[in-house]
């Protein structure tokens, strides 16, 4: 039997991921998930750990449905509420989508400017002000918030773990920042899925993930693999067209509720 072994959010986008045993799926995703983003606060461009790499060691939980919990390496912590409000809106970019979102303020500008070392906003999306995702994928409606194109990033645990084997050492899962992982399945199973239901909601899986640099960065340490793994296995059976694809990238069809241990049914 297939079943959901895994769920994780990433409040803001590039940094650390939480585990959770249940969530919420809402209509832009796992409920919290990649609402928040840093910017440059000239520009409105999106900062990611492509750009700096210390974001990641830099975490987020939803403290309160209202409120962010901001908190670094060293411990230290800022709790922010969800901004509200046209007077907050700011014009930022991700990837080639520019919309309005809400600025946080000035302390959690502060707060990351200090500890990434350069001047920069923290955004809140909300669902009228996310994007559409590519119509060549979901249909007029289909929203996402911060996440690079989709609501959700599925990946099939025998995929990491056939992937680990053939580098000869483990790679833990939350390099690939993931929100879905499954199980049971063969390895790389989930290319040939098209839709699957788990509990009340119905997911369709819209195209494979393309991966950056960043999985070849421990997501602990941060430290980059001096062999470029997983990229350098990768590239040697799952390249095409120039790019490397690990994971598919989902549209979620409802909303529901997810928890660890749900069977996961394939449908087509």
């Amino acid at each position: 039997m297939i079943t959901l072994s895994g769920l994780y959010q990433f409040p803001v986008k590039s940094m650390a991921g939480v585990a959770l045993q249940h969530s919420t799926v809402d209509a832009l995703g796992l409920a919290g998930d990649r609402r928040w983003m840093v910017v440059d606060a000239q520009t409105g461009k999106f900062i990611t750990q492509r750009q700096v790499a210390s974001m990641g060691l830099l975490s987020a939980v939803h403290a309160a449905e209202d409120s962010l919990l901001l908190r670094d390496a060293q411990g230290q912590q800022l709790s922010i509420d969800v901004p509200n409000g046209v007077q907050s809106e700011r014009t930022v970019q991700v990837w080639g989508d520019t919309l309005q979102a809400l600025d946080a303020g000035e302390a959690a500008a502060q707060w990351l400017t200090h500890r990434l070392g350069r001047d920069c906003r923290l955004v809140y999306v909300d669902e009228p002000r996310a994007r559409q995702v590519a119509l060549e994928y979901a249909a007029a409606g289909d929203k996402v918030g911060f996440a690079d194109g989709f609501s959700l990033l599925l990946i099939g645990q025998a995929s990491l773990d056939d992937l680990s084997a053939r580098i000869g050492r483990p790679m833990s899962m939350l390099r690939f920042r993931p929100n879905l992982v499954v199980s049971g399945a063969e390895p790389y199973a989930e290319d040939t899925w098209q839709r699957i239901r788990i509990g009340d909601i119905e997911f369709s899986l819209a195209k494979p993930c393309s991966r950056c640099v960043i999985p070849t960065r421990d997501p602990f340490t941060l430290l980059a693999e001096p062999d470029g793994e997983p990229l350098s296995t990768l590239k040697t059976y799952r390249r095409r067209d120039g790019q490397i694809f690990f994971g598919q990238n989902l549209v979620h069809h409802g909303v529901g509720e997810l928890q660890v241990g749900m069977p996961v049914e394939v449908l087509a």
